[in-house]
């Protein structure tokens, strides 16, 4: 090729580069690197409020939320929106059985908001179906949350959850966040693989899975034994409380046990979602060995 003649191919547009971008979204989705703010396209009005939706309407964001919620047989779909870029990522079949609308960019921004990380796609969707407590009496382990308000730590909660196999999250219905679109991105997937149970009365709930055989252990800062100490019984329900407040008085009065875990160094409290995650990792342990 002679020097004069412009060498049009993009090395963006080659097979290699498209494998290098979808690696890296991956190891954004997963958390293991971050996602930069692009302040060019996601400047927004400072007056955006995010639409009214329907009490059966939920907007699902993200290349891996949504490719999960499409592979979920038990998720009713309504329609997809998605830019052309981003229906390449999600290797779209032809014929899908709800409508697919194509979109720009900003027109998921100004739904979604300029902060949301939506990688060119929105599904709206039907709430999951809900789960009974007595769907659960097989699991060996399922985690029980008092009142954790932030939809990013549930989120988190929920993907150390199905990592560790947990059967599922129970959580009131009051002071806990319902399924929600900034809930499904943090889970990563996670929402669509275990069943997120909201109840009216935590201690009732509680009382529910004790008559089921599970022993029940509440973290707690104070507890009067470490939580590697405390584990028995062959199903465990791990139940966490909020930042801050911690486990509620009826919550300690209710549990079997409370327990803490023990941290050597100058910090002796974790955020909701870390503390569960080390958790888990000890009961699942525990359960193994049985």
């Amino acid at each position: 090729m002679s020097k004069d003649t412009p060498d049009t191919k993009n090395p963006k547009d080659t097979h290699y580069a498209t494998l290098r971008r979808a690696h890296r979204d991956a190891k954004r989705e997963r958390g293991d690197i971050p996602t930069p703010r692009d302040d060019r396209r996601r400047k927004g009005p400072a007056d955006w409020k995010p639409p009214a939706l329907a009490p059966e309407q939920v907007l699902l964001y993200g290349i891996h939320t949504v490719r999960a919620a499409l592979d979920n047989p038990q998720r009713k779909i309504i329609k997809l929106s998605v830019t052309p870029n981003a229906a390449i990522r999600l290797e779209l079949p032809d014929n899908l059985p709800f409508p697919v609308e194509t979109v720009k960019p900003q027109d998921l921004d100004n739904i979604l908001g300029p902060d949301a990380i939506h990688q060119g796609v929105m599904l709206e969707t039907k709430p999951l179906p809900v789960k009974r407590l007595d769907a659960l009496k097989d699991s060996p382990l399922i985690l029980v949350l008092d009142q954790v308000t932030d939809p990013h730590n549930v989120g988190a909660i929920m993907r150390s959850a199905v990592a560790f196999n947990a059967g599922a999250i129970i959580t009131t219905i009051r002071h806990s966040p319902t399924e929600s679109g900034v809930m499904a991105k943090s889970a990563s997937g996670a929402l669509e693989m275990l069943p997120y149970i909201q109840i009216t009365n935590l201690a009732n709930a509680l009382d529910e899975l004790h008559s089921m055989g599970f022993t029940s252990i509440g973290l707690d800062s104070e507890g009067p034994a470490p939580l590697e100490g405390s584990l028995n019984g062959q199903k465990i329900a791990l139940v966490l409380g909020a930042e801050g407040k911690g486990l509620r008085q009826k919550t300690r009065d209710t549990v079997h046990t409370l327990a803490r875990l023990d941290m050597p160094g100058a910090i002796k409290s974790l955020n909701v979602s870390n503390a569960a995650a080390i958790s888990l990792y000890a009961v699942t342990g525990y359960l193994n060995r049985r």
